[in-house]
């Protein structure tokens, strides 16, 4: 029996109406992640990446077309059942960190447990995410303004570790840093795809993309390689 798709999207479409004329950001997509996966999807700016990472991440929902997660059709989800959905099910690590300012970095992985499950006592399972994205104990209680931009990747992938997502969507993670801080954090993601996270990652850089085991390609709203 085949496994079900973590991700499937079947021929969606996402259109902007503008006064020049509809603006197609999708055009009739299909496309399916299965578990285990490391893909990278690389595009010019404003071939669509952004959107179609934005309705697989549940954070837009398309003009037409389904889409499903772990099989669950997104479309008969309520608002509150589609930021549960976020929560429980997607890990998300931003080019600019979107870390909370005057939270330490333990806090900052704290507060999704929190958000989860209510308050308690996560100490050893945050202690330990941090641990594994390279933070020293000492690092665990700075605030985002005393870590480096690539120290503040890590936390962020922490962050999205916590909730043990289905899996982790990346928006150009090493954007914001320079090419060994880079090269430090796509080792990080790697070695989690090794331990069997799906992994989903817009970036506009070859190199990074190299980390990947499949490469879509999207130019004006369509898929041309995959």
């Amino acid at each position: 029996m085949e496994e079900t798709p973590i991700v499937e999207l079947r021929d969606v479409t996402k259109v902007y109406p503008m006064a020049a004329g509809d603006v197609y950001a999708l055009n009739h997509i299909t496309f399916t992640v299965q578990k285990g996966e490391f893909i990278a999807i690389m595009g010019p700016s404003g071939s669509g990446k952004s959107t179609l990472m934005n309705i697989i991440g549940c954070l837009d929902v398309p003009t037409s077309g389904s889409v499903y997660i772990n099989g669950v059709p997104t479309a008969d989800m309520t608002d509150d059942e589609l930021t549960e959905h976020r929560l429980h099910t997607i890990g998300f690590i931003f080019q600019k960190f979107n870390l909370i300012s005057l939270l330490t970095a333990y806090e900052n992985v704290e507060y999704p447990l929190i958000l989860k499950h209510g308050p308690g006592d996560y100490k050893e399972k945050v202690t330990s995410l941090l641990s594994q994205v390279g933070l020293t104990e000492k690092q665990m209680q700075h605030t985002p303004y005393e870590l480096s931009g690539g120290q503040q990747q890590r936390v962020s992938i922490a962050r999205a570790l916590a909730n043990d997502p289905s899996f982790l969507i990346c928006d150009e993670p090493t954007g914001n840093l320079d090419s060994k801080m880079s090269m430090q954090i796509m080792e990080v993601l790697s070695a989690l795809h090794k331990e069997g996270k799906t992994v989903l990652m817009v970036t506009h850089n070859p190199e990074t993309a190299e980390y990947a085991d499949r490469t879509v390609i999207i130019r004006d709203g369509e898929i041309v390689h995959e």
